[in-house]
């Protein structure tokens, strides 16, 4: 456990009995739910982590053979669930996190008593006419000769795109300053391993309760994945809240935190 506690810089907060586990996205790091968290706290255990590559993770226990796809992360946060010795736990994953999320539940659906997809996708390239993911191949190309080449110049041009909240520029800068944190070599590999990846086939498969979080307006994940998403995984719920941008996480932490506990008092998951 302590081997894997270090790892991935796993901090656990929270007083509940109940265990949620919080995966954060690409460019990413757990800081991301810091807003997020205090909604939660009375009621829940809450395991916050790094994939390793990202925040203060050891970053000499990257591999990249193991993270050239999502189910390396996936294994992670396997790994990290049953470190935590909880005999079930929630899972509330962030953009790529939410795939990741969803690949570990199918591997092993017993250690999950339900899903939360904030912004998922399991494809973000188009195959027109059947399926629309919001990028052609080109332009996961030029994001990732961008990266390459100029990885802060990236993070600042698309920081406040993500965020789409102009009338709040602080929270673009707290983007940026995130995404500005991580290492650009890993960096690079994971966004590869995220905007290439396919998980379309995976989605029947899936048997855990899920919810699917989508903003109204996104410019990483249009309104059709969300409604292939609903489609395709067995038990979910689709909810479009009125966030703008892909972390609502950040711009819209109450309305975001208050919708996943009125789904999981639901599903009698808390009471």
């Amino acid at each position: 456990m302590k081997n894997i506690f270090l790892r991935n810089n796993v901090n656990v907060i929270g007083e509940g009995t109940k265990t949620i586990v919080f995966g954060h996205g690409f460019g990413c790091d757990q800081n991301i739910w810091q807003f997020m968290t205090p909604y939660f706290q009375k009621d829940h255990r809450m395991i916050l982590f790094d994939y390793v590559g990202s925040g203060k993770s050891d970053l000499k226990a990257y591999n990249i053979e193991r993270y050239k796809d999502l189910r390396g992360y996936a294994q992670d946060l396997l790994e990290v669930i049953e470190a935590s010795k909880s005999d079930s736990i929630i899972f509330i994953g962030h953009s790529v996190s939410a795939m990741i999320g969803l690949i570990a539940s199918i591997e092993k659906p017993e250690l999950f008593e339900a899903v939360v997809m904030i912004g998922p996708s399991p494809r973000y390239i188009n195959e027109l006419p059947d399926y629309f993911g919001g990028f052609n191949d080109n332009d996961i190309k030029e994001l990732i000769n961008l990266m390459e080449v100029n990885y802060v110049g990236w993070a600042s041009l698309n920081a406040a795109a993500l965020m789409n909240n102009p009338d709040r520029p602080m929270l673009s800068q707290h983007l940026k300053k995130i995404f500005t944190q991580e290492n650009p070599v890993i960096m690079k590999n994971f966004a590869e391993a995220t905007f290439f990846s396919d998980h379309r086939k995976d989605l029947p498969n899936a048997t855990v309760p899920t919810l699917i979080v989508q903003c109204s307006e996104d410019s990483i994940v249009p309104i059709e994945v969300a409604n292939y998403l609903n489609s395709n995984i067995k038990n979910s719920k689709l909810e479009v809240i009125g966030a703008k941008g892909h972390y609502p996480n950040l711009s819209e932490p109450k309305e975001t935190s208050q919708l996943i506990i009125e789904y999981l008092s639901s599903l009698k998951v808390i009471k």
